[in-house]
């Protein structure tokens, strides 16, 4: 596909990479119904390891086989899929090609204590993305959890190494542990500091999730307070996490969160859309629904972005 002007703006932000991670970048935007719009829709499927098969396929059985997920990505027009290693070596020859993979390098479990020091254990590689023929890693951060630094230096190394063979690097930014309440880990002035730990960090496309507009950092309070940042809208929290990302300057997608109606679903979109986001990564709330049902929704959360619903 011939690059859009917007897609090459895009690529024109990340100024020290090379032509190998730049084209990883351009084919992940260039792919799917949003092709060369510069928005994207992502179907990641890590939560069988996040939080256990059941609860995560029972609702949707046929979703326990990595080849089912595979064709709702494709199907559906999804930018990417991600998944862990084992689930991407479940179709990797079968689906060679046919949509950009970001491999899921790190996961937690609910099994383990992990309050204050939440963590994730490495479990894929760079030398894994590029058998596969992955466009990008994918690795989780928690800001706030007591091993942050260590996940931090993780994340350096691997990044470094993916960058040096043109892959890139897509950084989950979850705020949790150490002295960050549960109101917290949503809240703006948190997220906000979560996004920019993320680009500070080297990421070419950054997750996290959508923010509440209430403040956690009494002395970020303040600032967010004096200097009347907006935040009453969902819309606008959003567009003020595209500016912690290097001020627009480094790609921003949305968790889709826990299972919801599909308004519900919707009405974030067009939040996004209006924030300035560049979209959704939404696992969940599509396959656990039918295939059918979940087309239907990516396809329309794809048409929110397109602006035409």
């Amino acid at each position: 596909m011939k690059s859009t002007e917007t897609v090459r703006k895009i690529l024109s932000y990340y100024e020290s990479d090379n032509p190998g991670t730049k084209a990883n970048i351009a084919r992940m935007l260039n792919t799917g119904r949003l092709a060369g719009t510069g928005k994207m829709v992502i179907l990641p499927v890590d939560q069988g390891w996040e939080h256990g098969p059941a609860r995560s396929f029972a609702p949707n059985p046929p979703a326990y086989d990595p080849h089912y997920l595979f064709d709702l990505a494709i199907e559906s027009g999804c930018n990417a899929y991600a998944a862990p290693l084992g689930a991407i070596e479940a179709g990797a020859a079968t689906y060679a090609g046919q949509i950009p993979l970001i491999l899921k390098v790190n996961s937690s479990t609910t099994l383990y204590r992990s309050k204050e020091a939440p963590d994730q254990a490495i479990h894929g590689s760079v030398d894994d993305a590029l058998r596969l023929g992955c466009s990008a890693i994918g690795f989780t951060v928690y800001p706030g959890s007591d091993e942050a630094p260590e996940m931090y230096e993780e994340i350096r190394e691997m990044s470094e190494e993916a960058k040096s063979v043109g892959i890139a690097t897509v950084i989950w930014s979850y705020p949790r542990g150490g002295n960050v309440s549960k109101d917290g880990e949503t809240a703006l002035d948190i997220a906000g500091y979560a996004t920019y730990i993320a680009a500070a960090l080297g990421a070419h496309v950054i997750k996290v999730k959508l923010p509440t507009d209430y403040l956690e950092q009494a002395d970020a309070k303040k600032v967010y307070e004096q200097t009347e940042i907006p935040r009453a809208t969902m819309a606008e929290r959003v567009n003020h996490l595209v500016h912690c990302a290097f001020g627009g300057r480094r790609l921003i997608v949305f968790s889709g969160g826990a299972s919801k109606s599909a308004d519900a679903v919707y009405e974030d979109a067009r939040a996004i859309r209006d924030g300035g986001g560049n979209g959704s990564i939404i696992g969940r709330n599509s396959f656990q629904r039918s295939k059918e049902e979940a087309v239907a929704m990516l396809n329309k959360i794809q048409d929110i972005y397109l602006g035409k619903e």
